[in-house]
């Protein structure tokens, strides 16, 4: 299941730069659903769901192993928080992995403070909390109100371990990614600092899809390529 963490980290682990798009104009509902793959052979699936109302926000992500994979046990990852003219605001993360209390990861967001206040293995861990951070959950919807608009940015996300910032640049627009028998227009972001970066990752933003990920791919640990495709959306 280290695999799955990583993957799911990955994922939530890229950045975004505002772009002024009203929030009015983003979904208030959506549901996708991703493979995710390890040197083609699938070991994952990942649903998600996204709900708005009423100013705030609630987003639930459940990864499932198969095979091998599935004796870990589902990964849970929750977001709940406000909806502002700039997008998410996030309030309270939570991390579950299957029945293990002691790996379940807890992060509040003390926006008056200032501060961000963690629990990792029961214990507490705070950080300064910087303007329009996310966590690793949040910040993939976050594009929905503001797609990437410069060529490279930063974004502080939490993992529900620590705060830090990540830095990616866009290395395409309006590329288009085939999967299956279906063709999405995307921006093709990198990790910015690849070369000093074993984790390095690379995301296709779906142009047509309110910039959710259509694809995503990662080498892990041991070389092997990681791959999420996603497999089905609905939005309203």
């Amino acid at each position: 299941m280290q695999v799955i963490g990583r993957y799911i980290a990955v994922i939530q682990f890229l950045v975004l730069a505002l772009s002024g798009v009203a929030h009015a104009a983003a979904p208030t509902k959506v549901d996708v659903v991703y493979q995710a793959t390890r040197n083609g052979q699938p070991f994952a699936t990942i649903e998600e769901s996204y709900r708005a109302e009423n100013g705030r926000y609630k987003i639930e992500s459940v990864t499932t192993g198969i095979g091998v994979y599935a004796l870990f046990g589902k990964r849970r990852l929750l977001s709940e928080g406000e909806i502002t003219p700039e997008g998410l605001k996030p309030a309270h993360f939570e991390l579950h992995q299957g029945d293990k209390a002691k790996k379940s990861l807890f992060a509040d967001f003390d926006w008056s403070a200032g501060k961000l206040n963690m629990q990792v293995k029961g214990k507490p861990v705070t950080a300064t909390l910087e303007k329009g951070a996310q966590d690793i959950a949040s910040f993939i919807y976050q594009f929905m109100f503001a797609p990437p608009a410069g060529d490279e940015f930063n974004l502080p996300v939490t993992t529900g371990k620590k705060l830090r910032d990540y830095h990616y640049k866009v290395t395409e627009r309006d590329v288009v990614v085939e999967i299956g028998d279906k063709k999405f227009k995307t921006i093709h972001l990198m990790d910015a600092d690849a070369a000093s970066n074993d984790d390095s990752k690379e995301l296709w933003l779906g142009v047509e899809n309110h910039y959710l990920p259509v694809r995503l791919e990662m080498r892990d640990e041991n070389g092997m390529k990681i791959e999420q495709t996603l497999t089905s959306i609905q939005v309203e």
